[in-house]
């Protein structure tokens, strides 16, 4: 148990994440389901295939939720063929959890969605002043997806129908003390070690390889010495701000907006309130509620016969002590405003002119009396002041309802005549823009579609590729659409060994150091192996042998590679001292040797309380995923296209 968790500890958290965070809200599960009927098939989940189309929709919300999160984010790095195979792989786990919900009949009561709904970062941007849920803006981001509200709900309840899955495996795990403290003693466990490095490097400074030895080198690795593919395209793009420059906005349609909302463009009205609390508890004795009413009511009449000494009676008086002190002051309000009772706002604002006094008003808090003490007016700026900027608001909104029909026009124009873009670029005026010695991945530099990593595979599928064909239009960003195709291609070649030579001597050297590293590193460690004390003169060459350093696995690794640490740990420790060597790949070779075992620092109960909860929170995490891996199974789950080679790269 204990190497999986160390060994899977980013997958484990990374599916902790997804089970707190939801990866697709608003989308769900069973939601990437409106693709044509010729898409191509990416993978399959209970006989229910996943399409391209399925995928990039599903990628495209992933980066735009993290693009939100963190505006600074690498887009190109997220639309990387590591992240995007990642993102389908989360797909595919999310629609295995949403047929295991399918077969179980879980349900989400309509309070439950709602809650989840308010949750929502991007609900939460469409709430008016009020609280409630601006219904344009949400039905236009229903839009956006393709959707109606009732059917983006009906996702989110999907989602939340697959979640139910994994927490009842969750809920279930036990983990006992002693499971805790026996793995959690390992991870913590410290080591002493002498380090000997056999650096790549050093090795290749000693190599001198001839020009035979270069061109057989070159000749045995052609394929890593390529001059890259890249065509010559063109494209166009579809965007809200061109949508724009074809919208007229007349001057009544101004003036009405203006006049329709005139309380919300200016500064809204706001009101200094004053008052004086008899405090009583909702949960207090009758009499004692019955006495604070009365003494209000007392007070309030002493008021109403003398307003100005409001503030006087409020030092006095009050029982709430930050405003007592004030005179009862409790600043300046909007209506609606947070911070304050809307119970004593609500009496305020009812209220004609200042120095009224309000009757007495009940609250969770006990009785007031409200005085009005400044009043500043709602000031809406003249019409003319206003003009430009609600003319381009207006412009906007008639914009965003435009592009959707001028994007199914995009969409059908460059699949109707797939053989050239002009035809589309005249119909609805845009500009044939063109590139050359484009490849499959951003540059640095790029930007618009040659900067989007799905609009640059779409370009070089094979059928772009060998009948020139029109791409389908790629959604970009949001409101932009691209579509391209190649007017030239030229394919990777080899280039001419004259070109590379200080390439390959490059390569040659890091590859032959590296291996000539591991031959040496691997004779030393056999000899000191049978020969201990070889080791202890640096190995019988001359140099000191290296200081010793302590590590173990939950601290940090002293800089060395993670793999050796995994090696050193490993190790018998009834059997030290010990020697163990790993290979370094193109840095080289190592040998630790390990000498002992160092006495445990003693932990409070309190750290042992924590590290036995993280504990099982890993387990827990450990029995969803393998729960999840059989679902697939059970769902005869399938990726159909092949996993990138850096992906395991990436993971580490």
């Amino acid at each position: 148990m204990l190497d999986f968790v160390r060994n899977n500890t980013k997958l484990l958290m990374g599916l902790l994440f997804l089970l707190i965070i939801p990866s697709f809200v608003l989308f769900g599960i069973d939601g990437y389901n409106r693709s044509s009927a010729g898409a191509n098939k990416v993978a399959t989940v209970d006989g229910k295939s996943i399409t391209q189309v399925d995928w990039d929709n599903a990628h495209r919300l992933v980066v735009d939720r993290l693009s939100a999160k963190d505006p600074n984010a690498d887009l190109k790095l997220l639309d990387s063929a590591e992240v995007r195979y990642s993102t389908l792989e989360q797909l595919v786990r999310e629609r295995v959890q949403a047929a295991a919900a399918a077969r179980d009949h879980l349900t989400i009561p309509d309070a439950v969605l709602a809650q989840a709904l308010a949750r929502d970062p991007a609900i939460a941007t469409m709430r008016k002043k009020d609280g409630s849920i601006d219904v344009d803006a949400y039905r236009q981001f229903a839009a956006q997806q393709g959707l109606t509200p009732a059917q983006l709900e009906a996702r989110v309840r999907a989602d939340l129908s697959a979640r139910q899955v994994l927490r009842g495996v969750i809920n279930s795990v036990l983990a006992s003390n002693t499971q805790a403290d026996l793995a959690l003693g390992k991870l913590t466990e410290q080591r002493e070690i002498q380090v000997f490095d056999f650096s790549a490097t050093a090795y290749a400074r000693k190599l001198n390889p001839t020009d035979a030895d270069l061109k057989t080198f070159y000749e045995a690795n052609k394929n890593r010495f390529q001059a890259p593919e890249e065509a010559d395209v063109q494209y166009i793009v579809l965007d809200l701000e061109h949508v724009k420059k074809s919208v007229t906005v007349n001057e009544q349609d101004l003036k009405t907006y203006y006049e329709q909302n005139a309380q919300t463009l200016g500064t809204p009205e706001k009101r200094r309130i004053s008052h004086i609390l008899l405090a009583a508890a909702k949960d207090a004795p009758q009499t004692e509620r019955d006495a604070a009413k009365a003494r209000a009511q007392t007070l309030l009449a002493q008021l109403r016969g003398a307003p100005d000494t409001f503030a006087q009676v409020a030092q006095k008086e009050s029982q709430d002590d930050p405003s007592a002190s004030s005179g009862g002051d409790l600043g300046l309000f909007g209506k609606g405003d947070k911070g304050l009772d809307p119970v004593i706002l609500d009496a305020a604002f009812a209220l004609g002119k200042t120095g009224d006094i309000s009757d007495v008003v009940e609250s969770e808090f006990g009785y007031h009396i409200i005085q009005l003490t400044q009043l500043q007016s709602a000031q809406v700026p003249p019409y003319e002041t206003l003009k430009t900027q609600l003319e381009d608001t207006l412009r906007t909104q008639q914009a965003q309802r435009k592009f959707s029909e001028l994007a199914d026009e995009f969409k059908n124009g460059v699949y109707e005549v797939p053989d050239t873009l002009q035809t589309t670029a005249d119909k609805l005026g845009l500009k044939i823009e063109s590139a050359q010695g484009v490849g499959r991945t951003p540059t640095a530099g790029a930007s618009g579609p040659l900067a989007n990593a799905r609009f640059l595979a779409a370009l070089f599928e094979p059928n772009a590729i060998e009948k020139k064909n029109n791409t389908d239009a790629i959604e970009i960003a949001p409101s932009v659409l691209a579509a391209g195709r190649i007017s030239q291609h030229k394919p990777a070649q080899p280039r001419p060994f004259e070109e590379v030579q200080m390439e390959v001597a490059a390569a040659y050297l890091a590859e032959k150091g590296a291996e000539a590293a591991r031959k040496e590193g691997e004779a030393k460690l056999a000899a000191w192996k049978a020969q201990p004390d070889l080791a202890s003169s640096g190995g019988g060459d001359g140099t000191p042998p290296p200081a010793t350093i302590t590590v173990s696995r939950s601290e940090e690794p002293r800089k060395q590679p993670p793999e050796l640490i995994e090696a050193v740990m490993r190790v018998d420790s009834t059997k030290l001292p010990q020697f163990v060597g790993v290979s370094l790949g193109q840095s080289g070779y190592a040998i630790a040797k390990v000498s002992k075992v160092l006495e445990s620092t003693p932990k409070t109960e309190e750290e042992i309380s924590q590290q036995r909860l993280q504990y099982e929170q890993l387990w827990a995490m450990a029995e969803a995923q393998a729960y999840t891996e059989w679902l697939k199974k059970r769902f005869n789950a399938q990726i159909l296209v092949p996993k990138p080679a850096n992906l395991a790269v990436l993971r580490q």
